[in-house]
């Protein structure tokens, strides 16, 4: 019986297991997905043509190295260290691409060093409050900067942080509570013009189906 977690960084330790057999085999590598569904929606080129670029909370790593397979150098950061060593092994042989074990706050606001794109797919973004990352998020783009983030799209009513909870030993430890941010497209923008972001488009992509679940996009631009 797994023992259930007591920090952020081993709740995302759990994320995505291998429930295979053996080795667990990297994954394959051939577009940019923003959305939840394979082949939906816009990929890449919402970042346009970055030389440098930033993920937030990068898990796997799949986004980061198919950048990386661009030209582009990029560093994934990500809180927890199974996910971080996960994707070391994965991609030791990707010279672009190399993965930060850290907070992201943390990790924004211990360099000054810019970058031309800052990103997060279903990453950090959802789960930092943006009155704290997003003003270290526009100190380390470059000018002209693209930051773009996607998640799953608000629930209605249900705005502004929202406790996640996931049952550990049928309810008898404690659980540990994981914050994640939703608000409408209209309020992420308002956010976002509020630390100096511009050129911002926020809006939800529809589904491929109806009756499933769509996908906040968000991109903005710093400067120049």
């Amino acid at each position: 019986m797994p023992h259930p977690p007591h920090t952020p960084a081993a709740y995302w330790d759990t994320y995505m297991p291998h429930r295979g057999e053996g080795v667990q085999p990297a994954p394959v590598v051939d577009r940019f997905e923003w959305t939840q569904y394979p082949g939906h929606g816009p990929g890449a080129e919402v970042l346009g043509h970055p030389c440098r670029a930033l993920e937030l909370g990068s898990a796997e790593g799949k986004e980061a190295v198919f950048l990386a397979r661009q030209g582009v150098e990029v560093i994934g950061v990500d809180l927890s260290p199974v996910q971080v060593a996960r994707a070391r092994g994965w991609w030791r042989e990707e010279p672009r691409v190399s993965f930060v074990c850290g907070d992201v706050c943390d990790y924004l606001a211990s360099d000054s060093e810019p970058f031309d794109a800052v990103y997060s797919v279903w990453g950090a973004v959802w789960f930092t409050d943006p009155e704290q990352m997003f003003p270290l998020v526009a100190k380390r783009l470059a000018p002209g900067g693209i930051f773009a983030f996607s998640q799953a799209e608000p629930v209605v009513g249900s705005y502004g942080p929202q406790p996640m909870r996931g049952k550990w030993l049928e309810g008898r430890e404690r659980e540990l509570t994981v914050l994640r941010w939703q608000y409408k497209p209209e309020v992420w923008s308002d956010l976002l013009k509020r630390h100096g972001f511009t050129d911002i488009d926020a809006r939800v992509l529809a589904p491929p189906e109806a009756s499933k679940l769509g996908t906040l996009l968000v991109r903005a631009r710093i400067g120049g």
